[in-house]
């Protein structure tokens, strides 16, 4: 069962770009380049024809549909790139960037808008030379004037997640009107030539008498290969590939985005859903729930062969997924409080009782990558984190810390009493409950009871949090489970409203500024961000600076080891677990290319409409 946060999914093709291209530089210095990469050369000449990855005779036909991240319940907004409202999926289809990220490569980016770039000598400033053809939906040419308008509003306007990154862009101008330059400032300007270059474009003149801050049900103006079709508020939207799209043959989008019409549509909870997709209301489903995809596959549309139930490898790092714990909560401000909610949460016996053997516990913020620290730190990890031993836990110079281990018999006692013994070292001791439970609870020298409230938003994750809950109740803790509608989830998740919340972030291949949102120190406070931690750490953030700075891969792996080590010391999360593939359904009626990327499912990127598989099987 992994949890896709529902505030994200507009967020996910600009999150996988920011992910995968918000990192160092490298292009020939002070020379123009048909694509920028990192730490290395790029994969791609500049006469190369298509990607890898995709089919380029792939047919433009038919209809593709389905339920998104289901997480999302629930959309009444446009405008995905500012807090107000919940926005719709599948936005990012709308709009073009000057560079396009390589699926198949962790480090690269190829002209879209921009046929080309030119990152200074000194990496302070970049220069994107612009496609003349480039053309927003209405017919408008897309200029340098828009590119420079859609950061600097992203900048000083835009979602935390989104704009944190752009801080340090310190001046967009247009040079001309195919010509723009971006200059930089501060130290960390590493990865914005990267950053700037996967930014939605906006129309200037488009915003001229709207209110970029507001949501809105008015359909956007972008460059992208398709528009807003038909639509209803909270039930579903369709997104209609654009036949006058200016880009369809470039080399970047060649076999891409081949599907007619893309529609989402709206769920209230997973049960409706997965009905909905038996009963054929819609095509796709990546399936979440290990209990699901374990027990309700066998069904007469999967054994007949109509329905494919399939896996595809993910060959992303594992994500980190938790139940990341506020530390903006006084009660949670411990890290020993935090440690010993650690200990009542038994991973092999839910593995085994829950998740049917199908999960590897997560260890690390960079699960199932290179980057993951374990055993002792070696020299050149020791190097970085000396200078602040005296600031950190003694957890961080030993064995990387790593989540207890149970039997799995769902017993856990010798895991209670660690937990219990952390929590009464706390200044959390036992007393007895009142009148109406034999239970004791945990109160503190003020008399205040030890409550922890965990928050939700779909009931599949109540038989997992059952039990955990139970085990935290036999420690004193007075624990609850709070089922909130998504709106209010949301808004809550926004403004750091709770003790507990369940997120995955699927952290990436090489980090960059982006993960400043994450847990550095200046977004903890910021409405928004993905801090959802709260932590405010200078050492957390002078490590996450050395990451940022990294001249090499080598140094980048050293210096996010390093990091791991502190976070994880911290407890700041009690970890999950990840898999690194991708469980999916679907109805046959499609095809998709014999290569599948390396970095995404691209699902809708690449696979096309089948006309014989979908007449084989309007006829079954």
């Amino acid at each position: 069962m992994t949890h896709q946060s529902p505030a994200r999914a507009a967020f996910a093709a600009i999150l996988a770009a920011l992910a995968f291209c918000a990192i160092g530089v490298r292009a020939e210095a002070a020379e123009k380049s048909h694509g920028i990469s990192i730490f290395g050369a790029l994969k791609y000449p500049p006469d190369f024809k298509h990607f890898d990855y995709v089919n380029p005779d792939a047919p433009k036909a038919g209809r593709f549909v389905l339920q998104g991240d289901g997480a999302k319940t629930t959309f009444n907004s446009f405008n995905g790139y500012n807090l107000k409202g919940d926005f719709a999926q599948g936005l990012n289809v709308l709009f073009d960037s000057l560079m396009i990220r390589a699926l198949d490569e962790p480090d690269a980016v190829y002209g879209l808008a921009a046929h080309s770039a030119e990152i200074a000598d000194d990496k302070r400033s970049v220069t994107f030379y612009l496609r003349p053809e480039a053309r927003f939906a209405d017919g408008t040419p897309l200029t340098a004037e828009d590119i420079a308008f859609s950061v600097i509003t992203l900048r000083d306007k835009g979602i935390p997640f989104v704009a944190l990154p752009l801080r340090d862009v310190a001046k967009a101008e247009a040079i001309d009107a195919h010509t723009v330059r971006f200059e930089f400032q501060g130290d960390n300007i590493r990865d914005l030539p990267l950053i700037v270059s996967v930014q939605p474009i906006f129309s200037k003149a488009y915003y001229a008498n709207r209110v970029f801050e507001e949501s809105t049900l008015d359909r956007p103006l972008g460059s992208g290969p398709y528009k807003i079709g038909d639509f209803k508020q909270g039930a579903f939207v369709v997104f209609e590939r654009r036949k006058d799209y200016w880009a369809a043959d470039l080399p970047v989008m060649r076999g891409q985005y081949n599907f007619d019409e893309v529609r989402y549509e709206y769920f209230r909870d997973r049960t409706a859903e997965f009905e909905a997709l038996k009963g054929g209301t819609y095509d796709f489903r990546e399936e979440f729930s290990s209990k699901t995809w374990a027990t309700e596959y066998d069904i007469p549309h999967v054994k007949s062969g109509r329905m494919v139930k399939d896996t595809m490898p993910d060959g992303r790092p594992g994500g980190a997924q938790g139940w990341f714990l506020n530390t903006r909560r006084a009660k949670l401000s411990d890290p020993r409080v935090r440690e010993a909610l650690s200990y009542a949460f038994d991973f092999e016996w839910s593995n085994r009782q829950l998740f049917y053997g199908l999960y590897t516990r997560t260890h690390s913020y960079f699960e199932n990558s290179d980057l993951k620290a374990d055993g002792l730190p070696p020299p050149e990890e020791l190097a970085l984190l000396e200078p602040y031993r005296d600031k950190l836990p003694a957890q961080v110079f030993a064995d990387a810390y790593k989540p207890p281990v149970t039997d799995g018999s769902g017993v856990n006692r010798d895991n209670r009493r660690k937990a219990s013994r952390l929590l009464t070292e706390a200044g959390w001791t036992l007393t007895p409950g009142d009148s109406s439970t034999t239970q004791v609870i945990r109160k503190n020298s003020k008399g205040e009871t030890l409550t922890i409230e965990f928050m939700i938003d779909d009931p599949i994750f109540e038989r997992v949090l059952g039990p955990y809950v139970e085990n935290l109740k036999l420690i004193g803790v007075e624990a609850v489970l709070r089922r909130i509608d998504a709106a209010q989830y949301e808004e809550r998740k926004k403004s750091f409203d709770y003790d507990i919340m369940l997120a995955r972030f699927v952290l990436p291949a090489t980090p960059g500024v982006d993960m400043l949102s994450f847990w550095g120190s200046q977004s903890a406070d910021a409405k928004g961000s993905n801090n959802l931690a709260g932590v405010k750490d200078p050492v957390v953030d002078a490590l996450t600076i050395t990451m940022l700075n990294a001249k090499s891969r080598d140094e980048l792996r050293v210096a996010a080891r390093a990091l791991d080590r502190v976070l994880r010391a911290n407890h700041y999360w009690v970890p999950n677990w990840f898999k690194n593939v991708h469980n999916i359904a679907y109805w046959n009626k499609f095809s998709r290319p014999p290569v599948k990327p390396t970095y995404s499912r691209a699902v809708l990127e690449t696979w096309w409409w089948d006309a014989d598989k979908a007449a084989k099987l309007a006829q079954q």
